[in-house]
């Protein structure tokens, strides 16, 4: 069938049939151009044309009103149409620019696969840690920067000048057991994990063909962590911070974790824009760096503590102290982060292992003689600790919430929905709002739970009241 294709209406308007069908422009300029009709609907811009005798098809794009990222327009499709006929005609005309479409396309996804296969051949774990990283990692894991600090320490000075498809399994339980021999077996374990999934996404993008880590088990023990602080170093947690090596913005963090029970990584990461008055909505997908661990969105109540904790929400300038004024608006200038790093131009906020790089510190703070480090009798350097507790980590902190919200006898059902556990697919998705008023309740009772502990008073700590409605 021939018509005047003279705008995207047309086009549009062409109906499916019980076939294939193709719409040829009618128009003599434009000889061999037309729309090939599924019986799906989908049509397709094709050019027909024929070189020694042979019938050439070529496939020019998908129809799309609007040109989008899997389609084109009839516009573009003409304008791909000039140019390949161009070629074809010069073809013809035995000029040096000829070439036949159909076989250019051939022959550069024959290259490709060779280059595919080159690339496979040549790239180092160097190179592949750098494509995991960039292509996704960074786009999929908001631990991303960890992953690649492990994997540059203890894989890349192992491993990195290799080709990739040349690691084995033994090199893999060697590589895991002088981690462990050296006395870190988390660390083993956790190399374990980025590098089992490394090798596991090449192989999804074709990067590589086959993965050494079947049958490769961790050489120590995943011990699940119980720490939750006690009462009293709780108490000692909380008044003796202030006094320690750490900066305000991760002592503020600190406490906000234990106040709301979240995870450190999405309270280093809140942004104001994630606060709406007294509620604190965590998002399910990256809006600003970070999201819920889960993938679902998730509501905190904000008690005053941790109102207190986040502190101004106007960015304050630190000479005057007064709320900074944007000089082209004249109104208050909202924050970003709410814990922004101190370094660095990007604006971004402090990284959740600066949290427990700054615990980690306090635990094991050198002393200094005339500012020169002290050692033992063996040579260790002595320290002190800070922070007057046992060893712990931020994520204990909000263990230990979880604990103290046990004790007040919050329940279950309304602790994990405090903590964001994972919940049936259906619940998850339009559960969002019905138990905000039990997770204000069970946050205002673990606040006066934890101020009870901390100035050493007596509470009247309540249980879970649904019937009262959140603010």
């Amino acid at each position: 069938m021939k018509m005047n294709l003279q705008n995207d209406l047309v086009v549009k308007n062409l109906n499916p049939d019980t076939k294939p069908y193709y719409c040829m422009s009618e128009n003599k300029t434009e000889k061999g151009f037309g729309v090939l009709v599924y019986p799906s609907g989908t049509k397709t811009f094709i050019f027909k044309y024929k070189l020694d005798g042979v019938q050439k098809l070529l496939t020019l794009g998908e129809y799309s009103a609007k040109a989008t990222g899997t389609g084109i327009s009839l516009k573009d499709a003409r304008a791909e149409y000039l140019k390949q006929s161009t070629k074809v005609h010069d073809l013809r005309k035995g000029k040096a620019d000829g070439v036949d479409p159909v076989k250019e396309i051939k022959l550069k996804a024959e290259r490709r696969i060779e280059e595919d296969a080159e690339h496979k051949k040549a790239l180092t774990v160097s190179k592949l840690i750098t494509e995991y990283i960039t292509r996704y990692a960074k786009i999929e894991n908001r631990n991303w920067k960890d992953n690649e600090r492990l994997l540059n320490k203890e894989v890349l000075p192992e491993w990195g000048k290799r080709k990739a498809k040349d690691i084995t399994k033994r090199d893999v339980n060697l590589l895991l057991q002088s981690i462990v021999d050296r006395g870190s077996p988390a660390t083993s374990n956790q190399i374990l994990k980025i590098t089992r999934k490394m090798f596991t996404w090449a192989i999804e993008k074709d990067i590589l063909e086959n993965t050494p880590f079947i049958g490769v088990k961790a050489h120590a023990p995943n011990n699940t962590r119980e720490r939750a602080l006690t009462e009293t170093e709780i108490k000692t947690f909380w008044n003796i911070l202030d006094s320690c090596s750490i900066s305000d913005e991760v002592k503020r963090a600190l406490k906000l974790v234990l106040i709301t029970a979240q995870r450190p990584g999405e309270v280093s990461a809140m942004h104001r824009g994630e606060i709406d008055g007294r509620w604190w909505t965590i998002p399910g997908e990256a809006i600003y760096t970070a999201q819920a661990k889960n993938h679902v969105t998730h509501r905190v109540y904000l008690t005053d503590t941790a109102l207190e904790l986040i502190g101004s929400l106007k960015m304050i300038d630190h000479k005057t102290g007064k709320v900074m004024i944007d000089p082209k608006t004249g109104k208050e200038v909202d924050k970003g982060y709410i814990f922004p790093c101190p370094h660095g131009a990007k604006e971004q906020p402090i990284e959740t292992r600066a949290l427990a790089h700054a615990v980690r510190r306090n635990l094991q703070w050198p002393v200094l003689i005339n500012n020169k480090p002290v050692f033992d009798a063996d040579g260790k350097p002595v320290t002190e600790n800070r922070l007057k507790v046992e060893e712990f980590t931020p994520h204990d902190l909000r263990r230990s919430a979880a604990t103290l919200m046990a004790k007040c006898k919050i329940g279950l059902e309304h602790r994990e929905r405090v903590l964001n556990h994972k919940k049936g697919k259906l619940d998850a998705t339009y559960n969002q709002y019905d138990f905000d008023d039990e997770k204000q309740v069970a946050l205002e009772t673990l606040e006066r739970k934890i101020k009870s502990i901390i100035s050493g008073k007596e509470s009247n700590v309540v249980s879970i009241n649904s019937s009262r409605k959140a603010a």
